[in-house]
């Protein structure tokens, strides 16, 4: 099953964010104003975002032992310095893609009375709302979400998967298959920049755990006092983003203390490394903390799948990557317990991560 919280949950009275922007539309009510140190600068005075990695998946994938090499350092460079890329040529078919976003685009174009039946409840991550809520006066993201657990079918909870579009839930089964195969080939790729053998994550993370969410940006009045979704890192071991075509530019990832502004690159999907890869690798492959901003006039619709172990699995960093000059940094745990305390705790950074961190021991 999903994880889900052990304690009640009283979020208050959350406004849904499209019909906020329907019937007033410059309206911004208390709880999404953030205080000033969270407001995100205007864009114009962010580093350009014409750095983040490319990575081609066919050179990945070609025989041709030096184009290989070469595109496995690309990777190597990507994991370590930054923690995200962009991958081009992934084997996805482009109507793939466009049957996602429509079905996407239409459900959150449904009357709120019909989002409403696949209500998200309270200290949970799946169904229609604002996750990651756990009281009511924490501030909230200009965002609306709806997110289901596609994989295994064990934590799939069929009441929340709409009827509406009619071809929902068999595009989005197609999609989260493809979106699989991917996760797999990109992990073997990344076992292999790591010096291991290529399957080494597929045999230790058993039945992968894969889950989906749709985020929903309407435009906002005041983008400079609001968030459209909170800083934090990912528990999962990848994370691939689609973002809808024509959308506005909302990903952001912090670099070197500064918010970088993700532009997609038509038909590529975004990847980032989760918190799982990064425990595994002792550090070597960080997780990075990112976040989404919104626009005064555009609206902005992500499709996200996180792709992580078995909730059975028990973790640590993987022996190969510790030594006396990379002592071992995390300690082993299940990551059933992992995922619970990941989605029963409000977004603050990479914060979650200190579940599995080894205090360092100092001298005195």
């Amino acid at each position: 099953m999903a994880p889900v919280p052990s304690f009640p949950v009283k979020v208050g009275h959350i406004d849904d964010v499209q019909e906020l922007r329907k019937a007033r539309p410059t309206s911004i009510p208390e709880r999404f104003v953030r205080d000033m140190a969270e407001r995100p600068k205007l864009a114009a005075t962010l580093v350009s975002a014409c750095d983040i990695p490319i990575i081609d998946l066919s050179k990945l994938m070609k025989r041709d032992k030096d184009e290989h090499q070469s595109e496995v350092m690309q990777l190597k460079t990507a994991c370590e310095e930054w923690g995200f890329f962009q991958v081009v040529n992934h084997g996805i078919d482009l109507s793939v893609l466009e049957n996602i976003e429509k079905v996407a685009k239409d459900f959150f174009m449904l009357p709120l009375e019909e989002k409403q039946k696949y209500p998200m409840a309270p200290g949970t991550v799946q169904g229609y709302g604002q996750a990651f809520v756990f009281s009511e006066n924490q501030k909230l993201d200009w965002c609306n979400m709806f997110a289901l657990g596609v994989e295994p079918p064990c934590i799939r909870n069929l009441k929340l998967w709409p009827s509406k579009p009619a071809d929902f839930r068999e595009t989005l089964e197609f999609y989260s298959r493809e979106i699989r195969k991917l996760c797999k080939n990109l992990l073997k790729y990344i076992a292999v920049s790591l010096g291991l053998k290529g399957d080494v994550f597929e045999e230790m993370f058993g039945v992968a755990v894969q889950a989906v969410r749709m985020n929903y940006y309407p435009p906002c009045s005041r983008p400079d006092l609001v968030l459209g979704l909170s800083p934090h890192s990912d528990g999962s071991a990848l994370t691939v983003l689609q973002q809808v075509k024509d959308s506005s530019v909302g990903l952001q990832i912090l670099k070197d203390n500064t918010w970088v502004p993700v532009q997609p690159i038509p038909n590529a999907l975004v990847i980032n490394i989760g918190d799982t890869i990064e425990v595994l690798t002792n550090g070597k492959y960080k997780s990075v903390e990112h976040r989404a901003v919104t626009h005064k006039d555009r609206d902005r619709l992500s499709i996200v799948t996180f792709y992580a172990p078995s909730y059975e699995i028990e973790l640590g960093p993987m022996p190969e990557l510790v030594d006396e000059k990379n002592p071992c940094r995390y300690r082993r745990y299940n990551h059933g317990e992992y995922s619970k305390h990941y989605v029963t705790n409000k977004l603050q950074g990479k914060r979650t991560l200190d579940f599995a961190k080894i205090e360092s021991k100092t001298s005195a």
